[in-house]
Order: structure tokens, then sequence, then C-alpha cells
């Protein structure tokens, strides 16, 4: 259960709210997500939290005893300004499901709406723990070898050199909680070059934060080594490492595409096709950026998960198998 990774370490029962109107899917995802995985985890409470008349339509005659239901009139639109919709839309799917969790009614809050917005109502509402700043957020990343690697980068563009050292050590704690992880993890910056010379002012200022800080840090790191084995936390900015994310999803179904592609060309090669198909569909399986949906913010009095704003049935849920 990927999206709830984080959550399962708070004591039972446990009680997600869902932001239900999220996603660009909203409540067609959401609300069979939910049942999906009510399913799977029925010691695991779940709230729904939107538009009344929209989650009943789409709960219908479905009955689950562990899903139950929290009506908010106002959505936060993917478009919508973070500081607008915290101003105007305090009954919102979003808010109201933060406000769960700020209340201790629930262990953690999912949404896969307005990064933004939702960065911004998380600060606000759940106030960040003492020496960290800004929230930031986490990525697993499966490395060849099987085993995760932590990417943790900030949604706000920009960031200080002070808050890329918060992220570094928060990057740090996290890993050591992961199943394979080292027990000092070692921490990378990422920059255009691993040259102690190279990257700008606020990169070279945290290099030398992060290097007192008493994180196990390797210095510098590039693009191609956040799939190698060199690093276990990878820590930058939310405008790089949202550039570097999404080129890894296109990678992964370019890769997929053009198999797909040359595997089918002619007879011959569907032959092939057929041989190889188990190990086709392993290769397949490991690059589906669904099985790694669900990012964690961290530096917050509470648990945030941010779902994928595309993620489908399979990812929203994070079922165990895959479809």
């Amino acid at each position: 259960m990927r999206l709830f990774q984080s959550a399962i370490l708070c004591p039972a029962p446990l009680h997600i709210a869902i932001d239900a109107m999220s996603g660009d899917c909203g409540p067609s995802v959401c609300v069979p997500a939910a049942l999906a995985a009510a399913a799977e985890f029925p010691d695991v409470r779940f709230t729904l939290v939107g538009r009344q008349s929209e989650l009943e339509h789409r709960l219908g005659s479905a009955k689950a005893a562990n899903i139950e239901c929290l009506f908010a009139e106002q959505v936060v639109e993917m478009n919508d300004p973070p500081r607008e919709a915290l101003r105007r839309k305090k009954d919102s799917s979003m808010r109201r499901a933060l406000d769960l969790v700020k209340a201790s009614e629930a262990n953690a809050c999912v949404s896969a709406g307005n990064t933004g917005a939702l960065m911004a109502m998380a600060h606000f509402v759940l106030k960040m723990l003492p020496g960290v700043e800004r929230p930031a957020i986490v990525s697993l990343i499966l490395l060849a070898a099987d085993t995760p690697s932590c990417s943790i980068l900030a949604r706000n563009a920009w960031c200080t050199p002070e808050q890329l050292c918060q992220f570094a050590v928060m990057g740090s704690v996290l890993a050591q909680d992961l199943e394979g992880a080292h027990e000092r993890p070692r921490v990378g910056l990422l920059n255009i070059g691993e040259e102690e010379i190279k990257g700008n002012e606020t990169v070279q200022g945290a290099h030398n934060l992060i290097a007192s800080s008493g994180v196990n840090y390797v210095g510098f790191v590039e693009g191609h080594d956040i799939f190698s084995d060199k690093v276990d936390v990878v820590v930058t900015d939310g405008f790089t490492g949202n550039v570097a994310l999404k080129t890894m999803e296109g990678a992964a179904r370019l890769i997929t595409d053009t198999l797909r592609e040359e595997f089918t060309r002619n007879a011959a090669r569907k032959l092939g096709a057929l041989a190889a198909g188990s190990s086709l569909r392993a290769l397949r399986t490991r690059l589906d950026p669904r099985r790694y949906n669900g990012a964690t913010m961290v530096g917050l009095n509470g648990i945030v998960i941010k779902s994928h704003g595309g993620a489908d049935l399979f990812g929203f849920s994070g079922r165990s198998r895959s479809p």
C-alpha cells in the first residue's frame, strides 16, 4: 500500500482522510480507489471528503464498514493560486481533510490535488516541526538493485541554502527507516556537476552547510547518480526536482512504448516477444510509475501524502498487484 506507507507508522486503528475531489479525475478515481483499499485493508478507516452529491453518486450501493464521508462543498482546482485557495476555500475538501489531521481525528491526509495549494494549506493548518522553515516532498525511486532511493525536494521553486540543508537532514532521518537502507544514509546534493567549483550561489551555500550538518554527505551528485548505488538521498529544490521526476516518468514510458513497438513490428519479433514474455512483463512492472505514486510531505506536524494528479485507480489505491 505504497500511497499510505508513511501513515502506517501511526498506532492502530489507522484513520486516513482522503481529499476525494482532488486530482484530474476527482471522485471517479478517488472513490473506487478508496473502496479497493478499504477491501484490502479492513482494519483501516477511510473518510472521503467532498461534495455530497458526487460522493453519494460514486458510492451508489457500495457499502464498506470502514468508509465514511465528510461533506465539503468547495473544491481546490488544479489551477487555483495557492494563496487564493488558502484564503477563499476554507470549506474545500482539501482543507477539511487537513483539519481532520490537525484535530487528531485522522492520522493522515491524502490528496491528488493542486500541489502548491496543498503545500500552503498544510503549512498553515498543521504548522512546521521545530527548526524547519518549509515543507518538502519526498519521492521514492526504485534502483536497479530493487532497493529504494529517496529523492527529497521542495515544491517552492527556489530555496535558500538553509532550507536545502534542512531537507538533507530530514531526508537522512527518513531514509534510515526505509527497508534495506543504510544505517547512515548517503546524502547528495543535485548539481550540474560533481566538481566543488560548479553550481550557483544557493547550491554552493547549501553544500557548505550540509557538509557541517552531521549527515553522511557525499557531496554534489549529477542526474544519472539518482539511479546509482552512490547515494541514498538526493536533495534539490522544487524546480529542478520536478523536472527530474517528470523526465524519469517520460523516459520510463518511452522505454516501454519502444519495446512494445519493436516486439510487434513483424511475426518473427512477435514470437520473440512470446518467448521473453515473463521478462517483458517484469520490466514493464518495474518501470511503471504508478507503483511509486504517493510522495510524503516532511517537516509538518502531521502526515500528508501527495498523489500524482493524474493517478489512475491502481496508482491512487496503491493495490499490491498491477492490473
